[in-house]
């Protein structure tokens, strides 16, 4: 890493394929670590959160180490389970459909792919959302 909120290459690896395979989502640098978007819609955004930049994150992720987390959108009745379940997942102080995950060495890859896919159907326009496969249920 050579900054704050810079992301670990290993982890953009992961992300990368998942984010931009998805249809008209193209990859920015936002003002600290990388986003995802649709049109003009952020679905995902990773950052290495230091407690002495990214104040708000890392309290929210309950750290006073730096810590990658992305943050994604989830529809509201799954927010609930994904953040009353704990770690790796916290609830960041802004936006009523926004969830975070600590992305830690025990990640479950397939999980966060299906957390991405899912957070770019919720704000991807319907004729966009039914292109994607997801898993049914």
């Amino acid at each position: 890493m050579t900054g704050p909120g810079d992301v670990p290459p290993e982890i953009l690896d992961r992300l990368r394929p998942v984010c931009l395979g998805l249809p008209e989502a193209y990859e920015e640098l936002a003002w600290v670590g990388v986003r995802w978007r649709i049109r003009k819609r952020t679905f995902a955004h990773v950052l290495t959160a230091d407690p002495d930049h990214q104040v708000a994150y890392a309290r929210a992720a309950a750290t006073d180490e730096p810590v990658c987390v992305l943050t994604f959108r989830s529809p509201g009745d799954e927010i609930d389970g994904l953040v009353t379940g704990g770690f790796p997942f916290f609830k960041p102080g802004w936006g009523a459909d926004v969830v975070g995950l600590v992305l830690d060495g025990d990640i479950d890859w397939d999980e966060v792919a299906e957390l991405l896919t899912e957070s770019y159907c919720v704000l991807a326009p319907k004729r966009l959302a039914a292109q994607v496969d997801r898993p049914p249920g």
